[in-house]
Order: structure tokens, then C-alpha cells, then sequence
């Protein structure tokens, strides 16, 4: 293990991040609420650190696999930890392990919350709390490989470690050029949705906090009806937008390069089209029979709730643990799949659940027709066996992870429900479940233990479970 690029990798993180942070408190400079002094403070202290350990290069530059994995997992743990560090001090949240589940929440775009009383937050606090989302979406190494130009291995080994899906390639040859496109559309995207929100009705704070929010599919609010009390024409704005985020960012790029009809030859995105479509129509029809609402606010709720849901973003209009039985299924099903890979969206993802249909489907063929031999295919071409073995492993592997955090929150003595959702909107940085962790709940009431837990979670599930679980392998740590 090449600790030294690790160590230097890592400075630049923490510098990134600092520098970040005297946003919030320019915030507090307009408000005048006397907490944007943490954010200063953590700032001036993380851009001294990170400048003094990137001052020079490391000698030796060696950069595989393991080193990206390591660099990317250990990223997001500092990130967080130094993110809690000012909500913590200024005393908007004043345990540490709550502020860290907080940044964690943030940054990995969860958006669960152990605030009771959100509108009791600083604007600094609710500034940095929507900004870790947008920080969090892109991920904070493509937005360092935009910036910065690196060396070999270096730029794919981080950027495999930290983009969600089964596969990650370049949308142009180098990837500084592939990152910058990326990070131009994600800034575009959030910029029409600040202007289009602050025309709608909405102040400039709640429209960039939202927008922020939106962008990452995180979810965090600044009031505590989340986004209930905005208007239908807000709401549709918001829909519609976290369905973008969902999308994978290559069709934007196909859009960009005028291909348009390519866009509708991926599999993934079609899919991913008609899963919304479909769930929002059952449970349309569901809340529409059954709770009486007109049949507007019930097409509202169900695209809001369903946008919400898949796309791991965690706003809510409506208390859906009211909902029927059907409803708060097909919501269920939809936390699990997710969005598509390569978007801001958290989840299973589309094409993971696209590519275990398609090698059961092949399995069965297999019994039909043992002779027979078949590729498991997307997008009209054949996938590598790795690709597909990766996918079996993966879910396995959440599976497993699912089971264990389930075992070891319910200590806790909450039902199973509460627990069953807790954990799944977790691991699948979705923010908020049933039951005591529903969309007018919270993870206040869990011990500190299980935060620990949920906190492993959050930061697993965003960076596809092996940069943090590989954390824990003594032989990663050994020299080459």
C-alpha cells in the first residue's frame, strides 16, 4: 500500500472541502445569527492541514486498484468527521455522533435526519446541511479530477471506486475532460432549477437550499413539512427535476452531442421511465379510491412520492405512512431498485436489477435448452462475464450487509418495520422509511450504537459497499 499518495490524496480532500465551508459562513455574514464562526474556524484550520501534507508530491506514484479504493473510502469517513465539526461547535447539533450521522447523511445524499426541529437550525446550518447533498451527488473526486490534472492509473482507479453502477466508463478520452462535462451539466441542471424555483415563488435561500437538496437527491429540508407547504407548480418542479438527477448523466452528454435518439436505446433509462410511470399510476389509482382526495392532489402526490422514492432523494408532501397497504408496497419496491447508474441517484440501480432478470431469464433458458448458448446483453451488446459476476456479487453482498444491520439495530426494541426501513433507507441513501422513521419522523430516538451502524450504512451504500468495507481488510494495508 502506497500510504504516501494516499496521505496526498486525502490533503487535497480535506482542502477542497474546507474551502467549501466558508460558504455557510457568508451565510451567517447575511443573517447575522453569530454561527458562521465554526464554519471559519474549521475552515481555516482543515486549508492549513490539507495545503501543509499536499505541499509537495510524493516520490513514489504508484497508484493500483487497492490505493483508490482505500483513498476514496477513507475520503468520505474525513469528510464527514470534519463536516460534523461546526454544526457540532456552533450547537445547531451538540452531539458529535448525531452532527457526524447528520454530514454522513449529507454527503452520502441519504437524507435522514435526527433533527426533531429543523426550522430551529441556523441558515449556515441548513446551508451546509442542503450543500453536503450537492457536494455529495457529483462526488467529491470528480469534481477534484475536473480541477486537477492527474497521473496514470490515478484518475480511473478513484473514479471507479466512487461512481455508483455496475460499470464506469469515460464519456470523452481523458477524464479531467469527462469530469469537467460532468460537473458543467450538474451545474447547469441546478442553476435552471434555482432560477426556476425562485420565479415560482420560493426565496432565493429556500430556492438554492432546494436546489442543493434536489441536485444530490438528498433530500434535507429547511422546514419541517419538508417541502408540504410549497405550492402544486413547486412541487411539479421538483418532481420533475429529481427524475432528471436520476437519470444516467450519459444521455445528457448524447443530448449534448446530438444524438438524440440514442438516448432511448438505453435500456437503463427506458426502464427506468417506466418503473415511475407504472408505480405512479397504481398508487394513483390506490389513494385516489381509497382516501378520498381529489384526483389531482392524488397524481401530485403519487409522482412527488414516487420521484421522491426511486430516485433516493427523500422529500415528502404527504405522511405516505398513511397510505394504503399497496401504496407504501410499490414505494417499497421502488426504494429498492433506486436510479440509474451514473446518476446522483442511490439504490440497487435500474441496470443492476435489469441484469439479474436477464441471467435468471438465461438460467431458465438454460434448463430449456441446454445446448444453447447466450450472452447476457444490454443495450443490444454483450457484457463481459465479470460485469455480470460483479452484479451477483454485489447484491449478495448488500443482501448480506441488509441482514446484519437489521440484527444489530434491533436492540433498539423498535418494530420490525421501523427497522426493516431504517436500514434500507440507509444502505440506499434514501432518507426517510415507515413507521417511526416515516417522512414526519426521525433516527433521533435510536441508541448511538445503532447510528454508528446506520452511519456504516450510509457511507456503504454511497460508495457501492467496498471502499468502506475494504477499510477493514488488514491485507489492503500491506506494501506492494
Amino acid at each position: 500500500m502506497n500510504v504516501s499518495i494516499i496521505c496526498y490524496i486525502l490533503g487535497w480532500v480535506i482542502t477542497i472541502e474546507s474551502g467549501f465551508m466558508v460558504l455557510p459562513g457568508l451565510v451567517d455574514l447575511i443573517y447575522r445569527e453569530k454561527t458562521g464562526i465554526s464554519y471559519f474556524i474549521v475552515a481555516a484550520i482543515g486549508i492549513a492541514i490539507g495545503l501543509f501534507t499536499v505541499r509537495k508530491k510524493p516520490k513514489n506514484m504508484q497508484f493500483f486498484a487497492k490505493e483508490g479504493f482505500a483513498s476514496v473510502g477513507l475520503a468520505w469517513v474525513f469528510m464527514s468527521i470534519i463536516g460534523a465539526l461546526p454544526l457540532c461547535i456552533s450547537g445547531d447539533i451538540p452531539n458529535f455522533v448525531d452532527a457526524l450521522f447528520e454530514t454522513s447523511s449529507g454527503f452520502t445524499t441519504t437524507g435522514a435526519t435526527i433533527l426533531t426541529n429543523v426550522e430551529a437550525v441556523s441558515h449556515a446550518g441548513l446551508f451546509w446541511r442542503c450543500f453536503t447533498h450537492w457536494i455529495g451527488g457529483m462526488g467529491i473526486f470528480v469534481f477534484l479530477l475536473a480541477v486537477m490534472p492527474m497521473v496514470g492509473g490515478l484518475n480511473m482507479h478513484l473514479l471507479r471506486a466512487e461512481s455508483p453502477g455496475p460499470v464506469v466508463g469515460k464519456l470523452v478520452p481523458k477524464m479531467k475532460d469527462s469530469s469537467q462535462i460532468l460537473y458543467l451539466i450538474y451545474i447547469v441542471l441546478t442553476v435552471i432549477q434555482f432560477v426556476s424555483l425562485w420565479i415560482m415563488g420560493m426565496t432565493p435561500f429556500e430556492a438554492i437550499c432546494t436546489a442543493f437538496s434536489t441536485a444530490g437527491t438528498g433530500g434535507f429540508g429547511i422546514y419541517n413539512s419538508s417541502i408540504a407547504e410549497f405550492s402544486t407548480l413547486i412541487k411539479w418542479n421538483i418532481t420533475i427535476f429529481m427524475i432528471l438527477f436520476g437519470v444516467n448523466f450519459n444521455a445528457y452528454f448524447l443530448i449534448l452531442a446530438g444524438k438524440f435518439k440514442s438516448i432511448f436505446r438505453i435500456e437503463e433509462v427506458r426502464w427506468y421511465l417506466i418503473i415511475i410511470v407504472g408505480a405512479v399510476a397504481i398508487i394513483t389509482i390506490n389513494i385516489f379510491n381509497i382516501s378520498g382526495k381529489s384526483f389531482g392532489t392524488a397524481v401530485t402526490d403519487a409522482a412527488f412520492q414516487v420521484a421522491s422514492v426511486i430516485t433516493t432523494t427523500g422529500f415528502a408532501t404527504t405522511d405516505f405512512n398513511l397510505w394504503p397497504t399497496l401504496s407504501k408496497t410499490v414505494l417499497l419496491l421502488v426504494m429498492l431498485v433506486g436510479a440509474c447508474a451514473g446518476s446522483t441517484g442511490g439504490g440497487l440501480k435500474v441496470s443492476r436489477i435489469l441484469i439479474l432478470i436477464k441471467v435468471i431469464k438465461q438460467e431458465i433458458n438454460q434448463f430449456i435448452h441446454p445446448r444453447s448458448v447466450k450472452s447476457v446483453e444490454m443495450d443490444g451488446k454483450a457484457l463481459d462475464k465479470n460485469v455480470v459476476k460483479s452484479v451477483c456479487v454485489y447484491v449478495l453482498l448488500f443482501g448480506f450487509i441488509f441482514i446484519a444491520s437489521a440484527a444489530l439495530v434491533s436492540i433498539d426494541k423498535f418494530d420490525v418495520l421501523t427497522n426493516f426501513t431504517a436500514v434500507l433507507a440507509t444502505i440506499n441513501n434514501v432518507g426517510p422509511g415507515l413507521n417511526e422513521v416515516g417522512p414526519t419522523g426521525s433516527f433521533a430516538a435510536f441508541s448511538y450504537f445503532s447510528k454508528i451502524v446506520f452511519i456504516f450504512d450510509m457511507l456503504a451504500g454511497r460508495l457501492e459497499l467496498y471502499p468502506i468495507l475494504l477499510l477493514f481488510i488488514p491485507q489492503m494495508w500491506k506494501k506492494h
